[in-house]
């Protein structure tokens, strides 16, 4: 594999091409490997960046299979893929990274929690229903008490499959659910651990973040984190042992809650790229992505030593605006010092869709939020007047 990177005849594989997969290979052009992406959206983020797109199903057996037969190494941006076939692909030889039996147990949040309780790691009290009729039994039996809430085991993402259950008038969601207790949150952090194939680890420091409670999408992303250094050798702590314990070679970004009592919890894990990691493209000495590089070819992992403090915020799409995008406000952004705004190159935009994100640096958190709040109120997504 690193024979075929030196020579530049590398063919990497990405299955999506949303953002995250476009940042990849963007990524992977500096050191002149071959890109291929998998997607079924024509008009896909990372069309343009790629060598060679493939429109495909990311779920379908066949597609996925008849994709990574085109090349060296496979990874991906997202979870909702079809394990069967990428299971195939390793079976024959194909370097499939992170492993398709860690994605197949990552996909499953029941799993996912059934794996921390097996390693005695802390995380909130749950139990695992197969339907709303399950679900509705255990209320009325006062096994289950208001207020909970409701994973749908698989397919959720960036809010979407996870409701709070606040009482008998909030709608269940349909289908086989994880059930976990409310935990009272003081604040929500992540932190992104890499490991290579001979096992070295390597964590970036702790993010903080800040949740819209409508769209339960994350709006702001500061670091590093305002934690105690107790808090932060705990968060790092544990997030090295997730990745040792699913023996995994790849990157994984770990979401923990800490409680009003200080206590940190896992929350659930992303096996990729994540949005918790973004700022370390201008705010790390080795960004996120190629870390994710490095460990997949087994190179030594860089340096995830931050060069600065810094803010990201989400840019999403306006309320009451579909159609062509617009970005009102982005000159007057780029006016101001440290201010790096990155698009996803989606032509449409929609309510609430991730449309980019920008990254603010300071010489602090409190001089990047600052910053922060005049980008919000400046730059706006919004769609064209026709």
């Amino acid at each position: 594999m690193i024979e075929k990177l030196v020579t530049s005849n590398l063919k990497l594989g990405v299955i999506a091409g949303g953002q995250l997969g476009k940042m990849l290979i963007q990524e992977a052009s500096r050191w002149d490997i071959i890109s291929y992406v998998l997607d079924p959206d024509e008009e896909c983020s990372a069309r343009n960046v790629a060598n060679v797109y493939v429109k495909g199903d990311f779920r379908d057996f066949d597609d996925v299979y008849a994709f990574g037969k085109q090349v060296d190494i496979l990874t991906y941006e997202l979870e909702d893929i079809n394990i069967e076939a990428l299971q195939q692909l390793k079976a024959e030889g194909l370097k499939v990274l992170p492993d398709p039996d860690t994605l197949a147990l990552i996909q499953d949040k029941g799993l996912q929690k059934e794996f921390y309780v097996k390693h005695g790691m802390p995380t909130s009290a749950f139990k695992c229903y197969e339907n709303i009729e399950e679900i509705e039994k255990a209320i009325a039996s006062g096994e289950l008490k208001y207020p909970f809430v409701q994973k749908l085991r698989k397919g959720g993402y960036d809010g979407h499959g996870v409701a709070l259950i606040k009482d008998a008038s909030s709608t269940l969601l349909d289908g086989a659910s994880m059930i976990e207790d409310k935990v009272d949150i003081d604040k929500e952090i992540a932190v992104i651990a890499a490991r290579n194939a001979g096992g070295e680890v390597r964590c970036f420091p702790a993010v903080e973040m800040a949740f819209n409670e409508e769209t339960n999408l994350v709006e702001e992303i500061f670091c590093p984190a305002n934690l105690t250094l107790k808090q932060v050798e705990v968060a790092e702590l544990l997030a090295h042992e997730i990745i040792e314990n699913l023996d995994m070679v790849g990157l994984l970004a770990v979401e923990f809650f800490i409680d009003v009592h200080g206590q940190i919890l896992i929350n659930e894990v992303a096996p990729r790229p994540h949005n918790s990691g973004h700022h370390t493209v201008d705010s790390a000495v080795t960004s996120q992505l190629q870390q994710l590089l490095r460990a997949i070819l087994n190179l030594p992992l860089g340096s995830t030593a931050l060069t600065t403090s810094s803010v990201m915020l989400n840019l999403l799409g306006e309320a009451g605006h579909t159609g062509p995008v617009h970005y009102e406000g982005f000159a007057e952004c780029m006016a101001i010092d440290g201010v790096k705004i990155h698009l996803y190159g989606k032509k449409m935009t929609r309510p609430s869709r991730k449309m980019g994100h920008v990254t603010i640096l300071g010489n602090t958190v409190a001089e990047a939020l600052t910053k922060a709040e005049e980008v919000k109120k400046l730059l706006k997504v919004k769609s064209c007047q026709m």
